[in-house]
C-alpha cells in the first residue's frame, strides 16, 4: 500500500507542504496513487527523497538537484558516493572555520587585537594564545596571571613588534652561548636568563625567580615551546632551562 503524505513527513522530518511542491515541480512524486488519488509513496520514493534532501542540506538548488537525480546510468551507490566526498569537503572546511574562531577566541581572551596580516608579521607560524590555556589552567587566578592579561591586553601593533623582537634577540644570543661552548652556569648564560626574565617582567608579569624555575622546566616539558628553540641549535632548549636554573639559584644564594 506504500505510505501516505503523513507518514513521509513525519519519517523524512518535513513538511506536507514540501512534499506536494516536490511533487508539483516534478522533483519527487509519488509512485502510487489510492483509487480517491491520495499520494502514496513507495520505498523508491523515500530513498529518491532521501537524496533530495542530502543534496538539498549540501546547499544544492532544487533544480540542479533534479538533474543530479535524472542524470542517465546514475544510481544510488553514485549519489551515495558523491554525498559522501561533498560531506567529506563540508566537514573540512567547517574545522578549519572553528579552528578559526577558537584561535579568535583565544587571541581575544588574550588581547591581541591584531589583523591576521600583522599577527604574521610580527609571530610568522608562532601563535602565543594556542598557549593561553595551559598557562590559565597553570596559573589562572594568579596575580602574574592577571597582571598577563592586563598589560598584554594594552599592547598595539609596535609594542608587539618589540616584544617579538626582545625575545628573538635573547633567543639568537643563547643560541650563540651555547653553539660558542659557554657553560650554562657561566656567567653570560646566567645574564642571558636575567635579560629573559626581565623582558617576561617588563612586559607580561612580574616574574619572580621561582616563577622562572618553573617556565625554563616547561620549555623542556612541552614540545611547542622546544620548537621555538631547537630549530635554532639542537639543545638549546635545555641549555636555557639550566641557564636560568642557575642564574636563580645565583640570586637565592
Amino acid at each position: 500500500m506504500g505510505y501516505s503524505v503523513g507518514q513521509v513527513a513525519r519519517l523524512a522530518g518535513v513538511t506536507v507542504r514540501t512534499l506536494h511542491h516536490y511533487d508539483e515541480i516534478g522533483l519527487m512524486s509519488p509512485g502510487q496513487r489510492t483509487a480517491s488519488g491520495y499520494r502514496r509513496y513507495t520505498d523508491a520514493d523515500l530513498e529518491r527523497l532521501q537524496h533530495v534532501l542530502f543534496y538539498r542540506e549540501l546547499g544544492f538548488p532544487l533544480e540542479e538537484i533534479a538533474v543530479i537525480l535524472d542524470e542517465p546510468g546514475s544510481d544510488t551507490l553514485t549519489h551515495l558516493k558523491r554525498q559522501h566526498e561533498l560531506l567529506n569537503r563540508r566537514i573540512g572546511r567547517l574545522r578549519e572555520m572553528a579552528a578559526a574562531v577558537e584561535r579568535a577566541m583565544e587571541a581575544n581572551t588574550m588581547g591581541i587585537s591584531l589583523t591576521p596580516e600583522e599577527r604574521f608579521e610580527i609571530f610568522g607560524d608562532f601563535r602565543p594564545e594556542e598557549h593561553e590555556a595551559e598557562a590559565e589552567e597553570r596559573w589562572g587566578g594568579t596575580e602574574a596571571f592577571e597582571q598577563s592579561r592586563r598589560r598584554m591586553g594594552k599592547m598595539t601593533k609596535d609594542d608587539w613588534a618589540r616584544f617579538a623582537a626582545e625575545a628573538a634577540r635573547t633567543t639568537e644570543a643563547f643560541a650563540e652561548a651555547f653553539t660558542g661552548g659557554l657553560p650554562a652556569d657561566g656567567e653570560r648564560a646566567m645574564e642571558l636568563a636575567e635579560e629573559h626574565r626581565a623582558h617576561i617582567t617588563r612586559w607580561c608579569y612580574d616574574c619572580t625567580y621561582e616563577i622562572h624555575r618553573g617556565l625554563g622546566d616547561m620549555y623542556v616539558a612541552d614540545a611547542r615551546f622546544a620548537a621555538n628553540y631547537e630549530p635554532h641549535a639542537a639543545g638549546l632548549t635545555q641549555y636555557i632551562r639550566d641557564a636560568i636554573h642557575a642564574n636563580a639559584d645565583r640570586a637565592e644564594s
